[in-house]
């Protein structure tokens, strides 16, 4: 086995774990969910059945990741974290009857390559985070976020932008709709509410 479990997490046997990934104590990774290589999981945290998760994730302990998730290369998803997975959720049906897993259709948080969930954000399904984005801690995600959108609040709403190192981004100086990441240097362009990097823009 190239990867490490402890003792008391719990891997369904057809459940697949990356090389040079952990799953501490108390986490539970369910039937048919398949997570990347060096991903870390948290003490206690819960990866539902058929949940695809990408490389160098990393669930912090506590965070609950409900099927059908997919979390693409490089996400953080923060100290109890909810990924949901029922719109219109009820424990009974209309005549009183307790709802099955057959009763309901589940939906799913896509969160794309990069994107950070703060410590117990909840992303309310169905939704997609973009590339990059960053949740902020407490904040209650109904919508779709854009690609490297920095939102807080309840609901959830863009506040600013952010870079790949997770610095909120600037605006530069004489050149509207140019922004800049005061730690790396790396320039971006918004253009009606979407905001590409440099390179992407220039093809």
């Amino acid at each position: 086995m190239d990867y490490r479990v402890q003792p008391t997490a719990q891997v369904d046997e057809s459940a697949v774990v990356g090389a040079g990934s952990s799953v501490w104590e108390l986490a539970q990774i369910r039937e048919g969910a398949r997570l990347g290589e060096h991903c870390v999981v948290g003490r206690g945290a819960y990866v539902g059945a058929g949940v695809r998760i990408g490389d160098n994730v990393k669930l912090q302990n506590f965070a609950l990741v409900y099927e059908p998730a997919e979390l693409a290369d490089g996400v953080f998803v923060g100290p109890a974290v909810v990924l949901t997975n029922d719109h219109n959720p009820r424990s009974v049906d209309p005549d009183g009857r307790q709802r099955r897993g057959g009763d309901w259709e589940p939906v799913g948080v896509t969160v794309a390559e990069g994107a950070s969930l703060g410590a117990r954000a909840v992303c309310v399904a169905p939704l997609r985070i973009g590339r990059w984005a960053m949740v902020a801690a407490g904040a209650v995600v109904t919508r779709d976020v854009p690609d490297f959108a920095l939102v807080a609040g309840v609901p959830a709403r863009r506040i600013g932008w952010v870079g790949r190192a997770g610095v909120r981004l600037v605006p530069r100086e004489g050149a509207p709709g140019e922004w800049e990441c005061p730690e790396t240097g790396a320039r971006y362009a918004e253009a009606d509410g979407v905001l590409t990097e440099h390179d992407e823009d220039e093809g």
